[in-house]
Protein backbone atom coordinates (compact mmCIF):
# COMPACT_ATOMS: atom_id res chain seq x y z
CA UNK A 1 0.00 0.00 0.00
CA UNK A 2 1.35 3.44 -0.94
CA UNK A 3 2.53 5.42 2.07
CA UNK A 4 1.16 8.95 2.44
CA UNK A 5 3.42 11.88 3.33
CA UNK A 6 2.11 15.17 4.72
CA UNK A 7 4.50 17.87 3.47
CA UNK A 8 5.02 21.30 5.02
CA UNK A 9 7.42 24.23 4.52
CA UNK A 10 7.07 26.86 7.28
CA UNK A 11 9.39 29.43 5.68
CA UNK A 12 7.79 29.47 2.22
CA UNK A 13 5.15 27.13 0.90
CA UNK A 14 5.89 25.31 -2.38
CA UNK A 15 2.95 27.15 -3.96
CA UNK A 16 4.03 30.62 -2.76
CA UNK A 17 3.77 33.15 -5.63
CA UNK A 18 7.27 34.62 -5.14
CA UNK A 19 10.01 32.56 -6.82
CA UNK A 20 13.04 31.62 -4.72
CA UNK A 21 15.55 28.86 -4.25
CA UNK A 22 13.72 27.83 -1.10
CA UNK A 23 10.45 27.38 -2.99
CA UNK A 24 12.20 25.47 -5.80
CA UNK A 25 13.84 23.04 -3.42
CA UNK A 26 10.56 22.44 -1.58
CA UNK A 27 8.95 21.50 -4.89
CA UNK A 28 11.87 19.26 -5.78
CA UNK A 29 11.59 17.45 -2.45
CA UNK A 30 7.91 16.78 -3.08
CA UNK A 31 8.70 15.44 -6.55
CA UNK A 32 11.55 13.27 -5.25
CA UNK A 33 9.20 11.77 -2.65
CA UNK A 34 6.69 10.97 -5.39
CA UNK A 35 9.40 9.35 -7.54
CA UNK A 36 10.36 7.32 -4.44
CA UNK A 37 6.84 5.90 -4.41
CA UNK A 38 5.15 8.01 -1.75
CA UNK A 39 1.85 9.82 -2.08
CA UNK A 40 2.59 13.45 -1.17
CA UNK A 41 0.08 16.06 -0.05
CA UNK A 42 0.71 19.64 0.99
CA UNK A 43 -0.57 19.66 4.55
CA UNK A 44 -0.51 23.40 5.23
CA UNK A 45 0.52 26.74 3.76
CA UNK A 46 0.89 28.43 7.16
CA UNK A 47 3.96 30.67 7.10
CA UNK A 48 5.72 31.07 10.45
CA UNK A 49 8.40 33.53 9.28
CA UNK A 50 9.13 36.33 11.74
CA UNK A 51 11.58 38.48 9.80
CA UNK A 52 12.40 40.94 12.59
CA UNK A 53 11.84 38.90 15.73
CA UNK A 54 8.93 41.13 16.72
CA UNK A 55 7.31 39.79 19.92
CA UNK A 56 3.74 40.70 18.97
CA UNK A 57 4.17 39.12 15.55
CA UNK A 58 5.45 35.95 17.21
CA UNK A 59 2.37 35.75 19.44
CA UNK A 60 0.15 36.10 16.36
CA UNK A 61 2.09 33.42 14.46
CA UNK A 62 1.81 30.94 17.33
CA UNK A 63 -1.89 31.71 17.72
CA UNK A 64 -2.41 31.04 14.01
CA UNK A 65 -0.52 27.77 14.40
CA UNK A 66 -2.93 26.62 17.14
CA UNK A 67 -5.88 27.29 14.84
CA UNK A 68 -4.15 25.51 11.95
CA UNK A 69 -3.38 22.51 14.15
CA UNK A 70 -7.07 22.25 14.96
CA UNK A 71 -7.94 22.28 11.27
CA UNK A 72 -5.37 19.59 10.52
CA UNK A 73 -6.54 17.46 13.41
CA UNK A 74 -10.09 17.63 12.11
CA UNK A 75 -8.97 16.81 8.57
CA UNK A 76 -6.70 13.88 9.40
CA UNK A 77 -8.01 12.33 12.59
CA UNK A 78 -9.94 9.55 10.82
CA UNK A 79 -7.49 9.09 7.94
CA UNK A 80 -4.00 10.15 9.04
CA UNK A 81 -0.91 10.23 6.81
CA UNK A 82 1.90 7.75 7.45
CA UNK A 83 4.62 10.37 7.91
CA UNK A 84 5.07 14.12 8.37
CA UNK A 85 7.86 15.78 6.33
CA UNK A 86 8.92 19.38 7.01
CA UNK A 87 11.33 21.35 4.86
CA UNK A 88 13.46 24.15 6.36
CA UNK A 89 12.89 24.95 10.00
CA UNK A 90 15.07 27.59 11.66
CA UNK A 91 14.92 30.41 14.19
CA UNK A 92 13.07 32.83 11.89
CA UNK A 93 10.56 30.20 10.75
CA UNK A 94 10.35 27.20 13.10
CA UNK A 95 7.97 24.34 12.42
CA UNK A 96 5.05 24.87 14.81
CA UNK A 97 2.87 22.10 13.35
CA UNK A 98 4.90 18.98 12.59
CA UNK A 99 6.12 17.89 16.03
CA UNK A 100 2.72 18.26 17.66
CA UNK A 101 0.87 16.65 14.79
CA UNK A 102 3.26 13.70 14.56
CA UNK A 103 2.98 13.11 18.29
CA UNK A 104 -0.81 13.32 18.22
CA UNK A 105 -1.07 10.74 15.42
CA UNK A 106 1.96 8.66 16.47
CA UNK A 107 3.63 8.95 13.05
CA UNK A 108 7.30 9.58 12.19
CA UNK A 109 8.44 13.19 11.99
CA UNK A 110 11.13 14.12 9.43
CA UNK A 111 12.82 17.48 8.88
CA UNK A 112 14.99 18.43 5.91
CA UNK A 113 17.30 21.42 6.45
CA UNK A 114 17.00 22.15 10.15
CA UNK A 115 19.45 24.68 11.54
CA UNK A 116 20.61 25.40 15.07
CA UNK A 117 21.80 28.90 15.95
CA UNK A 118 22.87 29.06 19.62
CA UNK A 119 23.83 32.73 19.23
CA UNK A 120 20.12 33.52 18.70
CA UNK A 121 19.28 32.25 22.17
CA UNK A 122 19.34 35.85 23.34
CA UNK A 123 17.74 38.83 21.62
CA UNK A 124 14.67 39.26 19.42
CA UNK A 125 14.70 35.74 17.99
CA UNK A 126 15.20 33.92 21.28
CA UNK A 127 11.69 32.46 21.14
CA UNK A 128 12.15 31.28 17.55
CA UNK A 129 15.55 29.78 18.39
CA UNK A 130 14.03 27.86 21.28
CA UNK A 131 11.21 26.55 19.11
CA UNK A 132 13.62 25.48 16.36
CA UNK A 133 15.70 23.59 18.93
CA UNK A 134 12.55 21.78 20.02
CA UNK A 135 11.92 20.76 16.43
CA UNK A 136 15.39 19.23 16.19
CA UNK A 137 15.10 17.38 19.48
CA UNK A 138 11.75 15.85 18.52
CA UNK A 139 12.53 14.86 14.93
CA UNK A 140 12.89 11.16 14.16
CA UNK A 141 15.12 11.96 11.17
CA UNK A 142 16.96 15.13 10.12
CA UNK A 143 18.22 15.41 6.53
CA UNK A 144 20.74 18.16 5.81
CA UNK A 145 21.37 19.50 2.27
CA UNK A 146 23.60 22.25 3.70
CA UNK A 147 26.79 20.75 5.24
CA UNK A 148 27.15 23.76 7.53
CA UNK A 149 24.10 22.65 9.53
CA UNK A 150 25.49 19.22 10.43
CA UNK A 151 28.00 20.29 13.09
CA UNK A 152 25.72 22.85 14.71
CA UNK A 153 22.81 20.43 15.01
CA UNK A 154 25.15 17.76 16.39
CA UNK A 155 25.59 20.02 19.43
CA UNK A 156 22.05 19.04 20.43
CA UNK A 157 22.99 15.37 20.68
CA UNK A 158 20.98 14.10 17.72
CA UNK A 159 23.38 11.21 17.04
CA UNK A 160 22.39 8.98 14.13
CA UNK A 161 19.07 10.79 13.68
CA UNK A 162 20.89 13.26 11.40
CA UNK A 163 22.13 12.51 7.88
CA UNK A 164 23.48 14.49 4.93
CA UNK A 165 21.23 14.84 1.89
CA UNK A 166 22.97 16.01 -1.27
CA UNK A 167 21.20 19.00 -2.82
CA UNK A 168 19.58 17.92 -6.06
CA UNK A 169 17.49 18.86 -9.08
CA UNK A 170 16.12 17.32 -12.24
CA UNK A 171 19.23 17.39 -14.41
CA UNK A 172 17.29 16.55 -17.57
CA UNK A 173 15.37 19.84 -17.30
CA UNK A 174 18.57 21.87 -16.93
CA UNK A 175 20.31 20.25 -19.91
CA UNK A 176 17.35 20.14 -22.31
CA UNK A 177 18.17 23.47 -24.00
CA UNK A 178 21.92 23.05 -24.33
CA UNK A 179 21.67 21.76 -27.94
CA UNK A 180 19.85 25.01 -28.78
CA UNK A 181 22.63 27.21 -27.42
CA UNK A 182 23.11 29.19 -30.63
CA UNK A 183 19.40 29.99 -30.90
CA UNK A 184 19.18 31.16 -27.29
CA UNK A 185 22.41 33.12 -27.51
CA UNK A 186 21.06 35.02 -30.51
CA UNK A 187 17.80 35.69 -28.65
CA UNK A 188 19.43 37.07 -25.50
CA UNK A 189 22.00 39.04 -27.50
CA UNK A 190 19.12 40.89 -29.17
CA UNK A 191 16.80 41.00 -26.16
CA UNK A 192 19.38 42.26 -23.66
CA UNK A 193 21.73 44.05 -26.03
CA UNK A 194 24.61 41.69 -25.27
CA UNK A 195 27.72 41.44 -27.40
CA UNK A 196 27.80 37.84 -28.70
CA UNK A 197 31.57 38.07 -29.17
CA UNK A 198 32.16 38.38 -25.41
CA UNK A 199 31.99 35.66 -22.76
CA UNK A 200 28.76 35.88 -20.78
CA UNK A 201 28.61 35.33 -17.05
CA UNK A 202 25.22 34.97 -15.39
CA UNK A 203 24.49 35.82 -11.75
CA UNK A 204 21.09 34.83 -10.34
CA UNK A 205 19.55 35.87 -7.03
CA UNK A 206 16.64 37.66 -5.38
CA UNK A 207 17.42 41.36 -4.87
CA UNK A 208 16.55 41.52 -1.19
CA UNK A 209 17.98 43.61 1.65
CA UNK A 210 20.05 40.77 3.05
CA UNK A 211 23.09 38.78 2.02
CA UNK A 212 21.74 38.61 -1.54
CA UNK A 213 22.16 42.38 -1.82
CA UNK A 214 25.66 42.07 -0.37
CA UNK A 215 26.58 39.58 -3.09
CA UNK A 216 25.22 41.81 -5.86
CA UNK A 217 27.07 44.85 -4.50
CA UNK A 218 30.32 42.89 -4.41
CA UNK A 219 29.67 41.87 -8.02
CA UNK A 220 29.72 45.57 -8.96
CA UNK A 221 33.29 45.72 -7.67
CA UNK A 222 34.15 42.51 -9.51
CA UNK A 223 32.67 43.69 -12.82
CA UNK A 224 34.57 46.98 -12.64
CA UNK A 225 37.85 45.02 -12.63
CA UNK A 226 37.06 42.96 -15.74
CA UNK A 227 37.91 43.62 -19.42
CA UNK A 228 34.74 45.01 -20.98
CA UNK A 229 35.72 44.02 -24.51
CA UNK A 230 35.80 40.32 -23.55
CA UNK A 231 33.25 39.99 -20.75
CA UNK A 232 29.53 40.65 -20.22
CA UNK A 233 27.57 40.12 -17.00
CA UNK A 234 23.84 39.31 -16.87
CA UNK A 235 22.10 39.87 -13.53
CA UNK A 236 18.94 37.83 -13.06
CA UNK A 237 16.48 38.69 -10.31
CA UNK A 238 14.36 41.44 -8.87
CA UNK A 239 13.25 42.79 -5.53
CA UNK A 240 13.23 45.83 -3.24
CA UNK A 241 17.02 46.23 -3.29
CA UNK A 242 17.19 46.54 -7.08
CA UNK A 243 17.44 50.38 -7.21
CA UNK A 244 20.45 50.32 -4.88
CA UNK A 245 22.03 47.49 -6.87
CA UNK A 246 21.46 49.27 -10.17
CA UNK A 247 23.12 52.38 -8.76
CA UNK A 248 26.19 50.31 -7.83
CA UNK A 249 26.54 49.28 -11.49
CA UNK A 250 26.24 52.80 -12.90
CA UNK A 251 28.37 53.31 -16.04
CA UNK A 252 29.23 49.61 -16.32
CA UNK A 253 28.08 49.24 -19.91
CA UNK A 254 28.80 45.52 -20.20
CA UNK A 255 26.29 44.68 -17.44
CA UNK A 256 22.64 43.88 -18.15
CA UNK A 257 19.71 43.56 -15.76
CA UNK A 258 17.45 40.76 -17.02
CA UNK A 259 14.90 41.14 -14.21
CA UNK A 260 12.89 38.25 -12.85
CA UNK A 261 12.84 35.33 -15.29
CA UNK A 262 10.75 32.18 -15.31
CA UNK A 263 12.46 28.89 -14.60
CA UNK A 264 12.21 28.05 -18.31
CA UNK A 265 13.88 31.33 -19.28
CA UNK A 266 16.68 30.74 -16.78
CA UNK A 267 17.34 27.33 -18.33
CA UNK A 268 17.61 28.99 -21.76
CA UNK A 269 19.85 31.78 -20.46
CA UNK A 270 22.16 29.26 -18.78
CA UNK A 271 22.35 27.37 -22.08
CA UNK A 272 23.38 30.60 -23.84
CA UNK A 273 25.99 31.66 -21.28
CA UNK A 274 29.61 30.74 -20.58
CA UNK A 275 30.06 31.12 -16.81
CA UNK A 276 28.16 31.36 -13.56
CA UNK A 277 29.44 34.03 -11.17
CA UNK A 278 28.26 34.56 -7.59
CA UNK A 279 29.99 35.75 -4.36
CA UNK A 280 27.66 33.61 -2.18
CA UNK A 281 28.21 35.81 0.89
CA UNK A 282 26.96 33.96 3.97
CA UNK A 283 24.77 31.65 1.85
CA UNK A 284 23.79 28.00 1.89
CA UNK A 285 24.06 25.69 -1.12
CA UNK A 286 22.09 27.80 -3.64
CA UNK A 287 19.72 26.35 -6.23
CA UNK A 288 20.88 28.82 -8.91
CA UNK A 289 24.42 27.49 -8.56
CA UNK A 290 23.25 23.90 -8.82
CA UNK A 291 21.16 24.71 -11.92
CA UNK A 292 24.12 26.42 -13.58
CA UNK A 293 26.45 23.50 -12.91
CA UNK A 294 23.88 21.07 -14.30
CA UNK A 295 23.64 23.20 -17.44
CA UNK A 296 27.40 22.91 -17.92
CA UNK A 297 28.45 26.34 -16.68
CA UNK A 298 31.79 26.55 -14.88
CA UNK A 299 31.00 28.29 -11.60
CA UNK A 300 33.12 30.97 -9.97
CA UNK A 301 31.72 31.36 -6.45
CA UNK A 302 32.65 32.31 -2.93
CA UNK A 303 33.93 29.42 -0.84
CA UNK A 304 31.21 28.37 1.62
CA UNK A 305 30.29 24.95 3.04
CA UNK A 306 27.21 24.86 0.81
CA UNK A 307 28.98 25.90 -2.39
CA UNK A 308 31.80 23.49 -1.57
CA UNK A 309 29.24 20.67 -1.54
CA UNK A 310 28.35 21.44 -5.19
CA UNK A 311 31.47 22.81 -6.88
CA UNK A 312 34.59 20.67 -7.18
CA UNK A 313 37.32 23.31 -6.98
CA UNK A 314 39.43 23.60 -10.14
CA UNK A 315 37.41 20.82 -11.78
CA UNK A 316 33.81 22.02 -12.20
CA UNK A 317 34.53 25.61 -11.21
CA UNK A 318 36.65 27.83 -8.99
CA UNK A 319 36.05 28.54 -5.30
CA UNK A 320 37.42 31.87 -4.10
CA UNK A 321 37.74 33.30 -0.57
CA UNK A 322 34.36 34.61 0.55
CA UNK A 323 33.96 38.35 -0.03
CA UNK A 324 37.18 38.70 -2.07
CA UNK A 325 36.38 40.75 -5.19
CA UNK A 326 39.95 40.58 -6.44
CA UNK A 327 40.02 36.79 -6.28
CA UNK A 328 36.66 36.53 -8.07
CA UNK A 329 37.75 38.85 -10.88
CA UNK A 330 41.07 37.05 -11.28
CA UNK A 331 39.26 33.72 -11.59
CA UNK A 332 36.90 35.15 -14.21
CA UNK A 333 39.79 36.53 -16.27
CA UNK A 334 41.58 33.17 -16.05
CA UNK A 335 38.60 31.31 -17.52
CA UNK A 336 37.66 33.99 -20.05
CA UNK A 337 41.16 33.77 -21.50
CA UNK A 338 41.47 29.96 -21.43
CA UNK A 339 38.92 28.33 -23.75
CA UNK A 340 40.18 24.73 -23.36
CA UNK A 341 40.14 24.92 -19.54
CA UNK A 342 36.69 26.51 -19.54
CA UNK A 343 35.32 23.85 -21.90
CA UNK A 344 36.83 21.10 -19.77
CA UNK A 345 35.20 22.54 -16.65
CA UNK A 346 31.87 22.84 -18.48
CA UNK A 347 31.85 19.13 -19.32
CA UNK A 348 32.98 18.20 -15.81
CA UNK A 349 30.28 20.37 -14.21
CA UNK A 350 27.49 18.74 -16.21
CA UNK A 351 28.79 15.22 -15.59
CA UNK A 352 29.45 15.74 -11.88
CA UNK A 353 25.96 17.15 -11.33
CA UNK A 354 24.32 14.34 -13.26
CA UNK A 355 26.22 11.72 -11.26
CA UNK A 356 25.85 13.26 -7.80
CA UNK A 357 22.94 15.71 -7.70
CA UNK A 358 20.15 14.32 -9.87
CA UNK A 359 16.64 13.86 -8.49
CA UNK A 360 16.77 10.11 -9.24
CA UNK A 361 19.55 9.65 -6.71
CA UNK A 362 17.71 11.73 -4.12
CA UNK A 363 14.55 9.68 -4.65
CA UNK A 364 16.45 6.45 -4.07
CA UNK A 365 18.00 7.88 -0.90
CA UNK A 366 14.62 9.05 0.44
CA UNK A 367 12.96 5.75 -0.38
CA UNK A 368 15.57 3.88 1.66
CA UNK A 369 15.79 6.33 4.58
CA UNK A 370 12.05 6.85 5.03
CA UNK A 371 11.32 3.18 4.42
CA UNK A 372 13.65 2.22 7.26
CA UNK A 373 12.09 4.85 9.52
CA UNK A 374 8.54 3.66 8.81
CA UNK A 375 9.55 0.06 9.44
CA UNK A 376 11.14 0.94 12.78
CA UNK A 377 7.99 2.83 13.75
CA UNK A 378 5.83 -0.14 12.77
CA UNK A 379 7.91 -2.55 14.83
CA UNK A 380 7.89 -0.20 17.82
Amino acid sequence: MTKRVAFYAPLKSPDHPTPSGDRRFARLLMEALRIAGFSVELASTLRTRNATGDADAQVKIESDAVVEFGRLNEQYRTDPPDLWFTYHSYYKAPDLLGPEFADALNIPYVVAEASHAPQRGQGPWARGASLSEDVIRRADLILQPNPKDLAAVDLLGVGDRQSALRPFLDVSVQTAERPNRAIHRDHFARHLGLNPETKWAVATGMMRFDTKRDSFLLLADVAARLPRDRFSLVLVGDGPARPEIETAFTNQHNVRFAGQLSSEEIVRLNAASDLFLWPAINEAFGMALLEAQAAGLPAIVGDRPGTRAIVVDNQTGILTPEGDAQALSAAVIALVEDDPRRDQMASAAAEHTRANHDISGAAAFLKHALGELLERKRQA
